[in-house]
């Protein structure tokens, strides 16, 4: 392999690369080039992949990145070797810290701080040098070399000749190479590519468009004259430059002398500071493990011993002891200072993690695997996720940083690439489609993959209805090549890193949008280059539970959320009858029908519910046999005694990832880890070969300890069919926590658990509509938004009712809500000008107030009103009416155009007078109408989707909303030819339906927009 490209870009320049890492790699592997400089734009976010696939084809990798210095140019900055690796870091964290997000720069100071041990190359037309030329501003030049060649000398700083083939190129050529004379510097030679191959150029000019806002057809001078900037191959390098050879010779020389940084690998993990004196991190670890025991288990305390013993030694084993202790510190924290969390996860498969009480599953009890979290085996970073209340996340966050240092934690980074709905979005404003047909449009696409959309089009009915099909194809064909590619960098939800030292040896920092400082690296990288992550994940959910429990305490001193049993016949009636709406995890249609076909009245029964409900037991057939079994309508048989058991709390059914660990543990003697591994080759691998292998491993050890062949054989097909569609138990079982206690909540205390969800939206699977009217149906008055009696969030009133909060008005915004409340007047407010003249206040905002009619209570004449506030000069606001009362349906109306939601009334209820006519039943009617019969109705349509079913076809589910209730309906794929484009795409189409009546719902027949006389039309 001969040949160095030392300045290239990917698609971790946002929209100023098209390629990956890898297919840059791949391609100069292809052309022989032997090394490959990676040097995005202030960014070193694709470098551990490009590491990785550079080490797997056999070239030589640099690490460098593109910056610009001040206002002059940029330029191209090289790592020689590991040890100036963090040289490169720490100069992109300070540049990157101290300028606006948008527009990064490095100052001369920094340059001068951390550029003597690092290579710089002058750039492209870009760059310093060329710039400076170009620009007629030359007499600057000699000052600019001359701290240039202060900074890096005159054997690290090169002037480039960039081979694309632009007009002036011979000319610049002539003028770089007499400023390396007369500087005694060097020449090399580059192609600033952009893209692997020169067939990207395509991709590469839409994606500048994107970037620069532009449309296809506009010129610019950002757009790139020509397809030049790709990995040429040194032949061709060779002849564009033969003028020049020097620089041919240099860049061979360069690259001879560079290395590629050992980064990869090199563990940071931190360090616990509050170890006693007298004590080592492992040995303080047991002692508050052992603390822990006594309290969760008293006198069976020592039972467990050996367990404990055995996940600590392969904690301190694999290096995470300290780990162990920061997370259990923050537990320590959150719990002190009320806030409420649950760990979850595989974590939960810990005692260890147990007696912390960083989870609240007890492991041992429940007898689950520690390997299917940790072993040493597999030598991966332990994950352990913990659940916080939303509103309080960030003060455990904020504790951590200040415990650590700023400079050793940041949060992750998240890449959003593209996918199919924001490609099309920016690539139709590219291609000039109108803002109305695109955002139609990207609502309304399938979840299939765009290859399957352009050669399936006639099969899909939302895409059947756009009349220039072809133009549509060529953006879907577009589409194809983009999507999967980063568009720009975000922030991890909850994932923070720690590193021992500062993380600038690391990583560059950045600000996020947010204003927090992220990493470059996303969580599979920081994995790669050693950081651990903790999982400070944010849960509405316990911020509604919360709300709730404050609520209770207020009349109900005795009542303790944390301490309800795990038995109440009430609560598991309420799942039975599939009455979930509103509860964690088990209010989604597929949920609440499984509660009705499984009747569960134990504890086991939900931890099996939020198991099977995912696409992976549906596609394998599992939910069926499960639920026969459960009832005895089906005998429960076990292939091999050992296995009673492991499978005997699911009914012999293979459930749980930890069940196929023990499986492979009691009948062919895997170690545990073993075992496990095992498993993550099911789960992920899965091909002929590997499995034929794997079969034979386990016959063999099976065999040998006296099973029969022929039933070794059954139990590795059983596995084998299920090990890809088994759930962590000890997950399922995290999650059963918040579910029982949530549906107690909404059983026995509805009022304050609807407060709580209302407060905590958005959160949970249906929108604010249909908890509004669950809550009514369980007798609570929903009481409208009032300008005198609503605070900024929904709050309780007696006798039985909620008052909606200012906050729900759409475009309020908190801080008016807030200043409506805290200025309030004694006696209230009187007008909407008098609320004008005391607080800052948009005048939309002022006029959305009236029109919700949270004036109501002071005057029913809004159009008064609003004829008032029009002579008011400082708002400049207008009358839209004529001055007549408003209907119910008119206040209906403005309920759903200001906040989103019918405050007064929901669903149809303004036009059931025109529905008994037409022969619609009411929802709660339709339930009432026999399982085989036809019934027709109207209602709000919610979430349409297309899950995957066992049988592979394409069946749509959806949800039917009117002031009685909810209907769940299922449309097939021979509907779903003929009506799915009224469901996609649409905000809140009103449908009217028929359908046969089933025992979960309604299977639909057909369908048809159904529009009111008067109202919402």
């Amino acid at each position: 392999m001969v040949g160095a490209h030392l300045h290239v870009h990917s698609a971790f320049s946002f929209l100023s690369g098209a390629s990956t890492p890898p297919q840059l790699v791949k391609e100069a592997a292809r052309l022989g080039i032997g090394t490959l400089a990676l040097t995005d734009t202030f960014r070193l976010s694709g470098i551990p992949s490009f590491l990785e696939a550079a080490r797997d084809m056999g070239i030589k990798a640099i690490v460098g990145a593109e910056v610009s210095v001040e206002n002059l140019g940029n330029l191209v900055l090289l790592v020689p070797g590991t040890s100036s690796y963090g040289d490169l870091t720490r100069l992109l964290t300070e540049s990157l810290l101290s300028s606006p997000r948008r527009h990064p720069m490095v100052r001369w100071e920094t340059l001068e701080r951390y550029g003597h041990q690092l290579i710089a190359l002058t750039g492209d037309r870009w760059g310093i040098l060329p710039r400076l030329w170009l620009s007629g501003r030359r007499t600057e030049i000699p000052e600019v070399m001359s701290r240039l060649k202060k900074i890096f000398g005159v054997h690290n700083l090169f002037i480039e000749l960039t081979v694309n083939y632009l007009p002036g190129d011979r000319l610049l050529f002539q003028f770089l190479n007499e400023v390396a004379q007369s500087q005694t510097l060097r020449v090399v030679a580059t192609s600033a590519a952009h893209y692997a191959r020169k067939q990207d150029f395509g991709l590469f000019d839409l994606m500048t468009c994107i970037r620069t806002g532009q449309r296809i057809e506009e010129t610019s001078p950002e757009r790139y004259l020509n397809a030049e900037n790709y990995l040429k191959p040194w032949a061709e390098m060779k002849n564009a430059l033969r003028s020049w050879p020097n620089a041919i010779r240099n860049t061979e020389e360069l690259a001879e002398r560079l290395q590629t940084p050992d980064i990869l690998h090199q563990p940071h993990y931190p360090r616990f500071p509050d170890v006693p004196a007298a004590m080592s991190a492992p040995r303080y670890l047991a002692h508050l493990v052992q603390q822990g025991a006594k309290l969760r288990y008293g006198a069976r305390a020592p039972e467990i011993q050996q367990r404990i013993r055995h996940e600590l030694a392969i904690i301190e084993d694999m290096g995470f002891t300290d780990y162990f202790l920061v997370v259990w510190d923050v537990a320590r924290f959150a719990r002190s200072q009320g806030i409420r969390f649950a760990g979850r996860g595989s974590a939960a498969d810990s005692v260890v993690a147990y007696c912390l009480y960083i989870t609240d599953v007890d492991a041992y009890e429940r007898q689950l695997l520690f390997e299917r979290f940790m072993s040493r085996e597999r030598q991966e970073t332990p994950d352990i996720d913990i659940d916080f209340d939303a509103l309080r996340r960030d003060e455990v966050a904020d504790y951590v940083r200040h415990k650590y240092g700023v400079d050793r934690v940041a949060q992750v980074a998240t890449y959003q690439t593209f996918r199919a709905r924001s490609a099309v979005r920016e690539i139709g404003k590219a291609l000039a489609f109108p803002s109305s047909e695109l955002d139609a449009l990207a609502k309304s696409l399938p979840e299939r993959s765009i290859d399957d959309m352009v050669e399936h089009w006639e099969e899909i009915p939302e895409l059947r209805q756009y009349p220039d099909s072809e133009r549509l194809k060529l953006m879907l064909n577009w589409a194809r090549q983009i999507i999967g590619l980063p568009r720009h960098v975000g922030t991890h939800l909850g994932g923070l890193v720690l590193s021992r030292d500062s993380l600038d040896q690391v990583s560059p920092r950045e600000w996020s949008e947010k204003g927090v400082q992220i990493i470059q690296f996303d969580k599979r990288d920081i994995e790669l280059v050693g950081l651990l992550k903790l999982d400070l994940l944010s849960l509405r959910t316990f911020t509604a539970v919360n709300i709730a429990v404050n609520a209770l305490a207020k009349t109900d001193a005795t009542f303790s959320y944390d301490t309800l049993p795990h038995y109440d016949a009430e609560t598991f009636q309420r799942l039975d009858r599939g009455e979930a709406i509103g509860v964690f995890q088990l209010e989604s249609p597929a949920q609440r029908s499984l509660a009705q076909r499984l009747h569960p009245d134990r504890w086991e029964d939900i931890v099996a519910s939020l198991a099977l409900i995912r696409p992976g037991p549906i596609k394998g057939n599992m939910v069926d046999p499960f639920i026969a079994r459960r009832q005895g309508k089906e005998p429960v048989t076990y292939l091999h005694p050992d296995l009673e058991p492991i499978l005997s709390k699911t009914y012999g059914v293979v459930l749980f990832q930890e069940q196929v660990i023990a499986i492979a543990s009691a009948l062919a003697g895997f170690t545990p880890g073993e075992a496990d591994a095992l498993r993550r080759i099911m789960t992920h691998g899965r091909s002929h070969v590997a499995m034929e292998e794997l079969g034979v491993q386990f016959r063999k050890k099976a065999v040998g300890r006296g099973v029969e062949s022929h039933v070794a054989e059954a139990v590795f097909q059983q596995i084998v069919g299920y090990a890809s569609y088994g759930f962590n138990e000890a997950h399922a079982a995290a999650f059963a926590e918040t579910a029982y206690r949530t549906a107690y909540l909404l059983e026995h205390h509805p009022r304050e658990y609807f407060l709580g969800l209302l407060n905590a939206e958005p959160l949970g699977y249906y929108p604010i509509d249909v908890l509004l009217v669950e809550a009514r149906r369980r007798g609570i008055e929903i009481r409208p938004m009032d300008i005198n009696r609503s605070e900024v969030d929904v709050t309780m009133e007696e006798p039985q009712a909620l008052r909606i909060g200012l906050r729900f008005l759409r475009h309020l915004g908190a801080q008016v809500a807030n200043a409506l409340v805290v200025q309030r007047p004694l006696g209230g407010w009187e007008h909407p000008s008098q609320i004008a003249e005391r607080i800052q206040i948009g005048r939309d905002q002022l006029q959305a107030l009236v029109q919700v009619g949270a004036f109501d209570s002071i005057t029913r004449d809004r159009d008064s009103l609003l004829r008032d506030l029009s002579g008011n000069n400082r708002l400049g606001l207008t009358s839209h009416h004529s001055g007549h009362q408003w209907t119910f349906t008119e206040q209906v109306a403005w309920d759903y155009k200001t906040c989103g939601f019918g405050q007064r009334q929901q669903g149809m209820a303004p036009w059931r007078l025109q529905l008994d006519q037409e022969g619609y039943l009411p929802i709660q009617d339709v339930k009432n109408v026999p399982v085989g019969q036809v019934a027709r109705t109207v209602g709000h349509l919610i979430r349409p989707h297309r899950p995957p079913t066992r049988s592979g076809q394409l069946v749509v589910f959806f949800s039917l909303l009117d002031e009685t209730g909810v209907l769940e309906a299922r449309l097939s794929t021979a509907g779903y030819q003929k009506y799915g484009h009224l469901l996609f795409g649409r905000v809140y189409p009103i449908l009217a339906v028929s359908g046969r009546i089933e025992p979960q719902g309604m299977d639909i027949r057909s369908i048809r927009s159904w529009v009111p006389q008067k109202g919402l039309n």
